[in-house]
């Protein structure tokens, strides 16, 4: 494992995964963004649930069609073209690292999620990922993305997360503080012109309550 991060030092980070619909959701906003020079850090959730010992919304039959349903509803208040690739969860891996490759280059990254969430397509079949490399204008990628170097940098990009605290994705990282979810946005956006909102006494009370003894009675 790599040498831990305790902090962004300031730099500001979007993590994302391509396996999330609300990744692909947040991206397409990014022109209401701030003015911030974010780094685009992909990562894999699955890991990052794993760390955390969180289980993904895939295990619980209610929840997985529950955040589908949310995703669409999203997707269509928003006004953002959105068609469900055709197995969900699917392994992510290659088109991650396809990103790393890349750098994490916007145009790149944005083109990867629409090629899965715009024309609903599977990015982990060879056809799929063969498909997708062209459709970036990186045909050879398909063997790059098994260089060591590359599949290293995903793994330190995980490790990096979770030593900032991140557990889950699409999370935003501004003033070394966290910010999760595609709704997040406005609290990103508050924030940024109004830092001090986060040294307030309200805000410094609640992050600091403790838990309450695990022999309490929560009936």
């Amino acid at each position: 494992m790599s040498a831990p991060h305790s902090a962004s030092g300031g730099q500001p980070y979007f993590f994302f995964d391509f396996i999330s619909p609300f990744s692909y959701l947040l991206l397409e906003q990014h022109e209401k963004w701030p003015d911030m020079p974010f780094e685009l850090v992909p990562v894999q959730l699955m890991k990052l649930l794993d760390r955390w010992g969180q289980p993904h919304a895939a295990t619980i039959p209610s929840k997985r069609v529950f955040t589908y349903r949310h995703a669409l509803f999203r997707a269509e208040q928003l006004g953002i073209p959105f068609r469900m690739p055709p197995a969900h969860p699917f392994d992510p891996s290659k088109a991650l690292r396809l990103a790393v490759l890349a750098n994490g280059e916007i145009a790149c990254v944005r083109e990867i999620f629409r090629y899965i969430w715009r024309g609903g397509r599977d990015p982990a079949t060879p056809e799929g990922f063969r498909a997708l490399c062209e459709h970036v204008g990186m045909p050879d990628a398909e063997t790059r993305i098994e260089d060591e170097d590359v599949k290293a940098k995903l793994r330190d990009n995980n490790d990096r997360a979770v030593a900032m605290g991140v557990f889950g994705v699409p999370t935003f990282v501004v003033n070394d503080q966290i910010f999760w979810g595609e709704d997040t946005l406005p609290m990103v956006l508050y924030v940024a012109r109004s830092p001090n909102w986060l040294d307030g006494t309200e805000v410094k009370r609640i992050s600091a309550l403790p838990i309450a003894p695990r022999d309490a009675d929560f009936g």
